[in-house]
């Protein structure tokens, strides 16, 4: 079991959760996630780490609520108990001194760049961030970032922070007017990391993303989270979950993610009328 040591809501339906995992947080490495598993009745969820404090023995998670596991886990509170937690797990991402990197985070996203792109300055980069998010408050992590960028940059669908437009305009603008960086790393929905993809392979700049394919066990045994990438079959669990962006089939990779979408509404649904009649079945016996 792992103790919930603190929550907070750091925008609409987006938590952050420090947990008590000390070995985890003792190997944790910028890019490596856990399996996260509720209770056992429940399912496993990839969850990045966003931070790890291994003095502490804590480790920061943020969970956007979209399904009906990260729904229920909105409802955990401070002290609540994790059935488990396994990892870290995955591959570290590669840091060195590239000269210019250029880390491109969109809404959930930012979360899995803050350890890469403080990683990156730490080995003496210089660290160019761009955040984007649908509208302000989906902006986030914006001071943690800005701590770990030298130069950073906002950007908002709706232009109600920042600059207006997308993460990938501002990307353009920052090549045309700084030239090309040694690195771009993106990570995001994957159809913004196809974008950035497609916009660096023009300039050949090398870029990294790191993929949120469907996962069930984490260690590579279920198969459920294999990609293309370069031509060839990858398990992102094992072998990622970063890869080279210019190598990776986005369209097979958006497919797969849409594979599921009706029972993952359904499973929606149920869980907010099963919580609807609990509301209902407490007005009653009140």
């Amino acid at each position: 079991m792992h103790t919930i040591h603190r929550k907070e809501l750091i925008a609409p339906k987006f938590w952050r959760f420090v947990v008590a995992a000390p070995e985890i947080a003792r190997r944790h490495r910028p890019g490596q996630f856990v399996m996260v598993l509720l209770s056992d009745r429940g399912e496993r969820i990839p969850l990045t780490i966003a931070h790890s404090d291994p003095q502490a023995g804590t480790i920061t998670l943020v969970v956007q609520e979209v399904g009906k596991t990260t729904m229920s886990m909105g409802e955990l509170e401070e002290g609540g108990q994790i059935l488990s937690v396994v990892g870290p797990l995955g591959t570290p991402t590669h840091i060195e001194n590239f000269g210019t990197v250029v880390c491109v985070g969109g809404g959930a996203g930012i979360a899995p760049m803050l350890p890469i792109a403080a990683g990156m300055k730490k080995a003496g980069n210089r660290v160019l961030s761009i955040l984007g998010g649908r509208s302000e408050e989906l902006v986030i992590l914006r001071d943690e970032m800005t701590a770990a960028s030298d130069e950073i940059t906002f950007t908002t669908d709706d232009g109600s922070f920042g600059r207006k437009g997308f993460v990938t305009h501002a990307l353009a603008d920052l090549i045309a007017e700084k030239g090309k960086p040694d690195l771009v790393v993106a990570i995001g929905p994957a159809i913004m990391m196809k974008v950035v993809a497609d916009l660096t392979r023009k300039h050949e700049i090398p870029t990294l993303c790191s993929l949120n394919s469907i996962m069930i066990d984490g260690t590579g045994m279920c198969g459920c989270c294999r990609v293309t990438v370069g031509g060839q079959t990858r398990f992102v669990c094992v072998d990622g979950p970063e890869f080279d962006a210019h190598k990776v089939d986005f369209d097979v990779l958006l497919k797969r993610l849409r594979m599921f979408l009706p029972e993952e509404q359904e499973a929606r649904e149920r869980y907010m009328a099963d919580h609807a009649c609990r509301a209902l079945e407490g007005v009653a016996h009140a």
